[in-house]
């Protein structure tokens, strides 16, 4: 998978969990990736939208690794700005994406397919209790559409996945790769 070669930054501080997840999901032919929270850049004079690396840039890297795999990216963000950006990173990938403005609770309720990878990204973490409860509702309500196969990848540890790890670890899922700042679980 060299195209995750372009996104191998030194500002990337997420690039080394992103690409171990993705080659778990490749070795296990996993194709139907759904995020909460999309990845939105940033605006540079006002006007040009730039990577923003520091986010991690996860909905470029997954949509592109659903256009190698003939997969399917379903990202969702409660903000339309948020969701707007992304479909500009993201353009040359767009028959690989679907994009949802929704919350993401009621996204994940809604959705009835088998989730083959799951990152949970919801909120920004300054906030670690709400934060936290957040990502645990939504770990509860995805756990239902999760296989044998399916990976989970947490983000930002330690503000936002205070309760959705434990939840997760209850449930037969063990951590399989660590960093800094996620965790990525399997059964």
């Amino acid at each position: 998978m060299i195209f995750l070669d372009k996104y191998n930054n030194t500002k990337n501080i997420r690039f080394k969990s992103f690409k171990k997840t993705l080659d778990i999901c490749h070795q296990r032919n996993l194709k139907i990736i759904v995020e909460t929270g999309t990845a939105r850049g940033k605006t540079k004079f006002f006007f040009i939208k730039k990577f923003n690396w520091k986010d991690g840039m996860s909905t470029p890297i997954f949509a592109e690794y659903s256009k190698f795999v003939n997969g399917k990216l379903h990202t969702c963000d409660i903000s339309a700005n948020n969701i707007n950006n992304a479909k500009k990173f993201t353009k040359n990938f767009e028959n690989y994406i679907e994009f949802y403005v929704k919350d993401s609770l009621i996204f994940l309720k809604e959705f009835n397919e088998p989730i083959d990878l799951l990152y949970l990204d919801s909120l920004d973490g300054h906030d670690p209790i709400a934060a936290s409860n957040h990502q645990l509702k939504e770990a509860q309500i995805a756990i239902k559409k999760l296989h044998i196969k399916s990976l989970i990848l947490l983000d930002d540890k330690g503000s936002k996945t205070n309760l959705s790890l434990n939840f997760f670890l209850a449930n037969k899922y063990k951590i399989i790769y660590e960093t800094e700042f996620q965790i990525l679980l399997s059964q």
